[in-house]
């Protein structure tokens, strides 16, 4: 399995410094089950955030100090450590949920209770302890679009099984799409299997057709 898309900078950085909420954290702790790179990355982010708040000057700020780590990570991609966090577990399995996903939804992808979203698609949305985001599993039907949209705020979609095309761009199991407001699209499905991914979002998605809008409310997407 090669991932090509990672978790940016900054979500990492906030990750290791323990400020991202719930919903975000599951995104980027399950990414991090699945993905060697970015367990690295997540060490040498933590090794070197330490050291550096523990020499920050009296007249140095916390901000400063993330930007240095944000500059020594981006120049050390490949650093080696055996070091693990507790979470996320790290997968060792080709296919089915790693930890944490597996506890949030109570089991593996063959027990999963599917919700209908219209369309051949199925939802489980996910209840976390924070009010920012919302998580969910989302099941697209295998060469199905999800109808077009932008966003109100961030999206984060990590495929766990299955695959899909964004524009010039495939995700598949691992990869970790970051959709802002800039962006408007229509992901689809390949046509070999059902698509699988868990979604965060923070705020409402903005879809262009009128009849998925109409709905939107009973759906909660």
């Amino acid at each position: 399995m090669t991932i090509r898309h990672h978790i940016s900078d900054d979500l990492l950085l906030s990750y290791a410094a323990g400020s991202l909420a719930e919903g975000w954290s599951i995104a980027v702790a399950t990414h991090l089950a699945l993905c060697p790179s970015c367990r690295r990355r997540l060490t040498v982010a933590e090794g070197i955030g330490g050291d550096l708040l523990e020499t920050l000057p009296d007249n140095g700020s916390v901000d400063d100090a993330w930007a240095s780590v944000r500059s020594r990570l981006q120049q050390q991609p490949q650093a080696a450590s055996s070091a693990t966090r507790a979470t996320p577990v790290v997968s060792h399995r080709s296919g089915g949920l790693p930890e944490p996903l597996r506890s949030y939804v109570g089991g593996d992808i063959e027990a999963l209770k599917w919700r209908p979203l219209g369309r051949g698609a199925y939802q489980i949305p996910i209840r976390t302890g924070d009010r920012e985001t919302k998580v969910r599993l989302l099941r697209i039907p295998a060469g199905k679009p999800v109808p077009e949209h932008s966003h109100g705020g961030r999206e984060l979609t990590l495929v766990l099984s299955g695959s899909f095309v964004d524009g010039n761009d495939v995700f598949a199991r691992g990869d970790l799409e970051d959709a802002d407001a800039s962006l408007t699209h229509q992901p689809v499905a390949t046509p070999d299997i059902d698509c699988i991914c868990l979604a965060v979002t923070d705020a409402p998605l903005k879809f262009r057709s009128w009849i998925v809008r109409a709905i939107q409310p009973f759906l909660g997407i």
